[in-house]
């Protein structure tokens, strides 16, 4: 497991009190994403301030960067409310609600992207935008080329162990000019190992560059959805934050950023963002000892040393962390009895939500796939009220449930979706696995007392692919001496209708006569896998191309014309004549 070790936020601004001060006052004002959250959805919903133990993969990090807390008026004052950002225009337009237009771009280019190839996922675009915002202060404030890579390397601390996890150089310096050990590269700040599993081409270049703020918002957003996570749902959101940072502040920090932006943003020119006060820009540039000469500002002062907890991405196959995380100690550390309290879960649970009283099924309840295919139909429900008329707006959940290795598109579990304004949800594309079998996609109304819905699939076998003729390839005699092999391979082909045809299985086996066509005992054998002699082969199939080459073909000591038959599926028969002549004798 790699080490996941939680990173320094700008002192005095970012602490965990502030930051939790921040979450109390959204929630107050029932902020979306936190009153509006899927209430005891599979037992894992949290509340704002509480950090779950990540179940899923986590995500990057390695950022030297400082970041204050969105604009707020302290919250514990009477009359106190959130500072929200304005409009262009309105004479209220806060520059920290200002985000890049080409950073702004991408995010809502990635959010697009994933809504098509993961719509369960429901990521939001101001997600990005908040860890965009902490982990590179929007790319240095938008300091980016035409086609969205960074006008110099955006990197974090070298990773050598001194503050910092050891981590020895997996990229031999192409992304973080470091040969010697590892350096958290771009706008969303990937370790390069991290890179090389989840990078991502969101520009259509052709590449897969983590300075490029296209690519890496797209990377960023993937990873976010990794494992099935369900972002509408605040469980899954903090496990995906956590999995960037594996830290309450940054959770907070996160978050905080994640309300403001949703509460409006505006674009601004880019190379114009705001960066933070203090210290640090996100790292350096190469070869100017961390000065940051583009534009927005921002000294880039990179000591090398950074934050004292810079963490890694492990790779998707590494064990996830299950640990909880431990919230920062010391005068503004959130720790219990000190600075300002964490805020307290309610004590009376949440009211059930009111509107869809019940869900029925739209279009076919039984659905069948070929294995390896696509369902050519969507489980799809529709949720109405009391009164039979259609609720839009809520959400119904599909989980797939049953021993079965079929997925929704982008291979999860489950998935959460919207009802329209004709109150139909439509699950994602269902995908049928190679395991045959019936299995059952619920739909449940989450928060609702509705009861929920279910779909029988079935993922019925292949069809075995068939021939109605096979035909040798080249037409030399087929011979060999006694105590040898034939030195020719014995390629055929297998036809349906005049087509080849793949994945036709074929037997092979040497008989005693066409008018007889008992297996001989005597005369060309195979090898089976454990190397014995063998006269007859069924584990075979025809390639891609309908071709099927046959085994090596040995003799024993017997001389004669011998037949081997080929048989395929469909009734296809060709048989083929071997000659075996005697070994001279060896000179005495």
């Amino acid at each position: 497991m790699a080490p996941l070790i939680g990173r320094r936020l700008r002192k005095g601004a970012a602490t965990t009190a502030v930051a939790a001060a921040a979450m109390a006052a959204l929630t107050a004002s029932q902020a979306p994403g936190f009153a509006d959250s899927d209430q005891g959805d599979r037992h894992r919903e949290q509340r704002a301030g509480e950090a779950p133990a990540p179940e899923d993969t986590p995500i990057d990090g390695g950022s030297s960067y400082h970041t204050d807390l969105p604009p707020l008026v302290t919250p514990d004052k009477p009359g106190s409310s959130i500072d929200l950002p304005g409009l262009p225009g309105s004479g209220n337009t806060k520059p920290e609600a200002g985000i890049p237009a080409s950073v702004l771009d991408a995010y809502k280019k990635a959010e697009a992207a994933l809504r098509e190839s993961n719509p369960g996922c429901n990521l939001p675009w101001q997600l990005l935008a908040a860890i965009g915002k902490v982990e590179s202060g929007q790319a240095r404030g938008g300091n980016v080329e035409a086609d969205g890579t960074t006008v110099s390397p955006i990197l974090g601390p070298v990773l050598n162990g001194d503050g910092f996890a050891l981590i020895k150089d997996t990229d031999g310096g192409a992304y973080d000019g470091d040969s010697t050990h590892d350096r958290a590269v771009g706008p969303m700040q990937f370790i390069p190992s991290t890179w090389a599993n989840w990078g991502r081409d969101g520009n259509g270049d052709g590449e897969k560059d983590p300075n490029n703020v296209y690519d890496a918002a797209l990377a960023a957003g993937n990873y976010l959805c990794a494992d099935g996570r369900d972002l509408s749902v605040k469980a899954d959101l903090d496990r995906a934050i956590l999995g960037y940072n594996h830290s309450q502040e940054y959770l907070n920090t996160v978050l905080s950023w994640f309300e403001y932006y949703k509460r409006g943003t505006h674009e601004v020119p880019d190379g114009t963002g705001v960066l933070p006060s203090g210290d640090g820009s996100g790292g350096s540039g190469s070869g100017d000892k961390g000065k940051d000469s583009g534009k927005g500002g921002g000294n880039g002062k990179d000591t090398g040393k950074g934050p004292e907890n810079a963490h890694t991405l492990p790779k998707p196959d590494d064990e996830p962390d299950t640990s909880t995380p431990t919230p920062p100690a010391g005068e503004h550390g959130g720790t219990p009895g000190t600075g300002t309290p964490t805020p307290k879960p309610p004590t009376t649970p949440p009211s059930t939500p009111s509107g869809t009283s019940k869900l029925t099924t739209v279009g076919a309840k039984e659905l069948s796939a070929i294995a390896g295919t696509g369902f050519a139909q969507s489980p799809r429900v529709k949720a109405v009220d009391a009164a039979g008329k259609p609720v839009a707006g809520a959400r119904v959940r599909y989980e797939i449930l049953g021993e079965t290795d079929a997925r929704f598109l982008g291979l999860v579990k489950s998935a959460t979706m919207l009802t329209g304004i004709d109150g139909t949800a439509t699950a994602p594309k269902l995908l049928a696995g190679e395991k045959t079998g019936t299995f059952t996609v619920r739909a449940t109304a989450v928060g609702r007392e509705a009861a929920p819905v279910e779909f029988a699939a079935t993922v019925k076998a292949r069809p075995v692919p068939q021939a109605d003729a096979l035909a040798r390839l080249g037409d030399k005699e087929l011979t060999a001496q006694t105590g040898a092999s034939f030195a020719d391979a014995l390629t055929v082909t297998a036809t349906s209708k005049g087509k080849t045809t793949a994945d036709v299985p074929v037997t092979a086996t040497m008989i005693t006569s066409a008018k007889d066509p008992e297996p001989g005992d005597k005369g060309p054998y195979f090898l089976d896998d454990q190397g014995k002699p063998v006269r007859t082969l069924t584990a075979l199939k025809t390639n891609a191309l309908g071709q099927l080459t046959l085994p090596k073909i040995l003799t024993d000591d017997h001389a004669g014309t011998f037949l081997l038959r080929l048989t395929a599926e469909g009734g296809a028969v060709l048989d083929i004549e071997l000659t075996v002549t005697q070994a001279e004798a060896p000179a005495s």
